[in-house]
């Protein structure tokens, strides 16, 4: 409700799901649908055989937040990854209700150095990459649902970039950081608002590329966050060969639409909204 007038998104889908409301975008997408049953993804039970639908009930929209996102850790289960990725992307599709699924920039290579299109061929190179682009599968073969890429997550909470940063910015006096990956750094609450954005405007089921606007390196990303913390904190720009990460990642993964997507923010806008929220703005 907004000065008394009736939500017609919440007409329309008066009972939503959100899984992984634990997490960092479960938590944006828990603020922007006040109504949803957000539940964690451990309540879910989603690596189970149990009956899904027993435990969530009939639901009208179920937003798909659970995912396992440990870029690194990925690499050494495969297997685990999937179960949560992939077979647990099915489970939620298996309800037979409207799926909007999170996924990735990394189902791309990062040979392009233009912006990626929905239409662009992906090429994952890691086990993250492969199982998030195996999950997209089940929600667009289903007709009724939305597959939401979008890339470099940061929120108030959880594990994400921003916070480590402000976290070893306010400690020590220099930290290394990548300086050969380019991608779109995205505000959670700004793509929460954007998934709203989508349904209101009844797009049609499908891929879509929802990132913040504009892009950086991890070093430049690293270096916005100290400037607009105010912390003495340096970056020395490293390769990722010299920080060596189990995991490979694309070089470039900046996200564009081509399909009328919403336009977010710029992910400067993003950051101080986020650095604000955590009473980390200068």
């Amino acid at each position: 409700m907004e000065h008394g007038q009736p939500d017609p998104l919440r007409a329309r889908f008066a009972r939503v799901l959100i899984t992984g409301a634990a997490g960092q975008l479960g938590t944006a997408l828990a603020e922007e649908f006040p109504w949803a049953d957000a539940r964690p993804r451990e309540r879910l039970g989603l690596l189970s055989f149990g009956d899904l639908r027993g435990v969530v009930g009939d639901q009208d929209l179920v937003l798909h937040a659970a995912a396992f996102t440990h870029v690194d850790l990925a690499e050494r289960d495969a297997r685990g990854v999937a179960a949560v990725n992939v077979l647990g992307t099915r489970r939620v599709v298996a309800l037979g209700a409207p799926v909007v699924s999170y996924s990735t920039d990394y189902v791309f290579d990062g040979e392009k150095r233009e912006p990626y299109l929905e239409s662009d061929e992906p090429g994952p190179l890691c086990v993250y990459g492969t199982t998030k682009l195996e999950g997209e599968a089940p929600v667009l073969e289903s007709g009724k649902g939305w597959v939401i890429r979008s890339s470099w997550l940061f929120g108030w909470t959880g594990e994400n970039f921003v916070r480590t940063m402000l976290r070893l910015g306010a400690g020590q006096p220099e930290v290394r950081v990548v300086d050969d990956q380019r991608g779109s750094p995205t505000f959670v609450g700004h793509l929460a608002r954007g998934t709203r954005e989508l349904l209101e405007r009844g797009l049609e089921p499908g891929l879509y590329h929802l990132a913040a606007g504009g892009d950086c390196t991890w070093a430049e990303l690293a270096e916005a966050i100290f400037e607009e913390a105010r912390l003495p904190c340096r970056v020395v720009r490293v390769t990722s060969e010299e920080l060596g990460r189990p995991a490979r990642r694309p070089m470039y993964s900046v996200l564009r639409s081509e399909r009328g997507a919403p336009a977010l923010p710029h992910w400067r806008d993003g950051l101080r909204e986020c650095l604000d929220r955590l009473g980390a703005l200068a």
